[in-house]
């Protein structure tokens, strides 16, 4: 059985499929006997849905439907790989699709992922109203993920260090980057009152985070992308959720503040009334199981300061589009929405009286 990275669905042949779910223990006896992959495009990669036959008696979990995601290109390293492999082994209740075969390759950089497809059961969250029990899925979900890699010494295990002022300082320098293009081609998508406040925003706020990583408590390997597009909920009833497409830049932050994933979804993507409506819920709850899941010394004060901390942040996300150029007017209609909720966000929270000095 060959190591290389599949990099496209017509090199999956019965035998390598066979294999794969061999390893993956999902087949004991029998075999594949035909496979059926249908090709399709996504921004960061392209992937297929792979439809399985299996010989007559054969015996064992046997998927017959999986998705196969493939990457190839320098944005990317092998983060989604260990997502999968690595960071969370021995985590039987978290919020991740099953896994049957990955491979990463440096040389060129590409990498695959073999795993269930859910679509005839599951739906990215654009697609589902935000309900309670959606709400209630999600925090459990993230706080199972975040509390198995809570501590220093567990993100040790896996080569990982909360951040440091390198990390924030190599985060905010590309940011950084967008900040007078925006204030140059926002118009209209920049209100007079955020032109004000952006400067003072990266003035003031970065000082923040520095300080705040000086304190390990509540920073955790965290999946830096829970947008509604990578999380999956039933598409009917009640069930789990799954957080799929960890795939960080170079200058992302990967170990920071758990809530700040909250943050992420919450300020940037949903809508202010909706935000409004489930924010201390899913917050609450999901406090709540980090507790059960063994987390100490973290309080629901902490995480509150942390949360209003981490949704500035939101403010950011928009600025990081304006980056590059080409960036700034296609994806106007998504930047100049997350700087709306942002600053509504910004407002709602008092954000900044984290630096005026005011109480909270």
């Amino acid at each position: 059985m060959p190591e290389a990275v599949i990099t496209d669905a017509g090199q999956v042949s019965p035998a390598w499929l066979e294999a794969a779910l061999r390893r993956a223990g999902a087949l004991d006896t029998g075999g594949v006997e035909a496979v059926e992959a249908q090709g399709e495009r996504a921004t960061w990669s392209h992937n297929a849905r792979v439809g399985v036959r299996y010989r007559p008696g054969s015996s064992g979990a046997l998927p017959e439907a999986l998705f196969l995601k493939m990457c190839r290109g320098d944005e990317f390293g092998p983060s989604e790989v260990h997502y999968y492999t690595r960071d969370y082994a021995g985590l039987a209740d978290g919020p991740l699709v099953r896994c049957y075969d990955a491979r990463y390759a440096e040389r060129p950089r590409a990498y695959h992922l073999l795993l269930d497809d859910l679509s005839a059961t599951h739906a990215n969250m654009w697609e589902r109203p935000v309900t309670p029990p959606l709400v209630q899925a999600l925090a459990e979900g993230l706080a199972a993920l975040h509390a198995h890699r809570w501590t220093p010494s567990r993100l040790a295990e896996i080569g990982a260090a909360p951040a440091g002022p390198k990390d924030i300082e190599r985060y905010l320098a590309h940011i950084r980057r967008g900040l007078a293009p925006l204030l140059a081609v926002g118009g209209d998508d920049v209100a007079p009152e955020w032109r004000q406040l952006l400067p003072e925003i990266f003035a003031h706020h970065p000082r923040l985070m520095l300080a705040r990583c000086r304190d390990p408590r509540g920073i955790c390997l965290v999946h830096g992308d829970v947008n509604p597009g990578n999380i999956l909920a039933p598409r009917a009833g009640v069930g789990p959720v799954y957080i799929v497409d960890r795939q960080p830049f170079g200058w992302s932050l990967t170990a920071w503040l758990g809530v700040s994933d909250i943050a992420y979804l919450l300020c940037s993507f949903w809508e202010p009334d909706v935000r409004r409506e489930i924010e201390l819920p899913l917050l609450r709850h999901y406090h709540e199981e980090l507790v059960r899941r063994g987390v100490r010394d973290y309080s629901w004060e902490q995480l509150w300061q942390d949360y209003r901390l981490a949704a500035v942040q939101a403010v950011y996300v928009a600025v990081e589009w304006c980056v590059l150029e080409e960036d700034r007017e296609r994806i106007r209609w998504l930047w100049s929405a997350e700087l709306r909720r942002a600053f509504a966000a910004f407002e709602d929270l008092r954000c900044r009286e984290l630096w005026a000095g005011s109480s909270s």
